[in-house]
């Protein structure tokens, strides 16, 4: 298990005020943010944390440099202020790329002020102290890059491989994830541990499925067959719907959307697409399954909840009832055999009394007279 970032405590401060005691007398990062193929979703995810919120983040803990969204500026204007603030903030500001950057073409199928976008990359990024991939498109290529990938969308990291770069796949990834890591490059100048494909392990260390809600479901073996059936309405596992968390890194499970409850896709009743994993996502049919990563599948994992039961044939009840009439036969001639008095009436069936006839030398009819 790994810790989340020192920062990601400061988020749970209540006012800016508290924020920026927490942060210490530490001069505002420069942000800039970059926008390439991309549907403005993990700009859009920003406004729902409340702690801190959009304008506090924007006005009192970062200075944001250059947004195409959010600034004011358009045209000449906006590209003279990014060109101001990498030449002011050159190696010192954190470079946040959203959307994938198409090469096809030579990088014709998109340009900045008559620049193809990797060239853009090339040039602000490359003058960053770090750069932050929000989202799967600038994290590896997400949508835009599924088969055939006409424009050549690839991510950051296969522009700038050699780049100090902080990857948060996602569509969108959760804003506390990007707010984590930047709030600590602000406060200390670090970065969280990272896995082998750049992402903070306090997010990505583990899988969906270890934490899933509907976790008990799986082990025992119950699955929703259809959309709308008896196990959908009551919550059972989506795994055979095409439920890719048990190949997907992240932590929708434990940290919901919107800060409301159950507000993510599984939490809704839809399956986990994979968004984060660049070899399931947007390129895994929907409904595919994936493969679990457990030495067994439920439910031989666990014993199941209603054991099977056999049908007995026709045959095999006759031999049954065969074999106990001659038990209760036996039983009878044992008893008769074994009684060692005279007229027991406790043994089944007429006594010896009433079985002696004329062969015995009495009539028949009562008992033997006797001198």
């Amino acid at each position: 298990m790994v810790a989340a970032p020192s920062a990601l405590a400061i988020t749970d401060q209540k006012t800016p005020a508290d924020v920026a005691a927490a942060l210490g007398k530490v001069i505002r990062p420069p942000v800039i943010w970059l926008h390439f193929q991309d549907c403005t979703g993990c700009t859009e995810t920003l406004l729902r944390p409340s702690h801190p919120g959009l304008d506090d983040l924007i006005l009192n803990l970062i200075s944001l440099e250059y947004h195409e969204t959010l600034m004011a500026g358009s045209g000449t204007l906006a590209e003279q202020a990014l060109a101001e603030a990498v030449q002011r903030y050159s190696n010192q500001y954190i470079c946040v790329v959203e959307g994938s950057i198409p090469t096809g073409g030579h990088g014709a199928y998109m340009k900045l002020a008559g620049r193809p976008a990797m060239d853009v990359l090339l040039e602000v990024g490359g003058k960053a102290s770090t750069i932050v991939a929000i989202g799967s498109c600038a994290s590896w290529g997400g949508v835009p890059s599924a088969d055939p990938n006409p424009t050549g969308a690839v991510g950051v990291e296969d522009i700038l491989p050699r780049a100090r770069i902080v990857n948060l796949p996602g569509c969108p990834p959760n804003p506390y994830t990007l707010l984590g890591v930047v709030l600590q490059a602000a406060s200390n100048g670090t970065l969280p541990e990272l896995d082998q494909q750049r992402r903070p392990k306090f997010a990505y260390d583990r899988h969906i499925h270890e934490h899933c809600p509907r976790r008990a479901h799986f082990d025992a073996g119950h699955f929703v067959k259809q959309f709308g059936d008896q196990g959908h309405r009551q919550g059972w596992c989506l795994y055979e719907m095409g439920c890719k968390g048990p190949d997907t890194h992240a932590g929708c499970a434990t940290r919901h959307f919107n800060e409301i409850p159950d507000v993510w896709p599984i939490g809704i009743g839809a399956p986990c697409i994979g968004c984060t994993e660049k070899h399931v996502a947007f390129r895994m049919p929907q409904f595919q399954v994936v493969p679990l990563h457990t030495e067994v599948a439920p439910p031989s994992a666990y014993p199941p909840i209603i054991e099977p039961q056999g049908k007995v044939s026709p045959i095999a009840a006759g031999l049954v009832g065969l074999a106990a009439g001659a038990l209760a036969g036996a039983s009878y001639v044992a008893s008769r055999k074994f009684s060692t008095v005279p007229d027991d009436e406790s043994v089944p069936g007429p006594g010896p009394s009433a079985s002696a006839g004329p062969a015995n030398g009495g009539s028949g009819t009562g008992p033997e007279e006797r001198p």
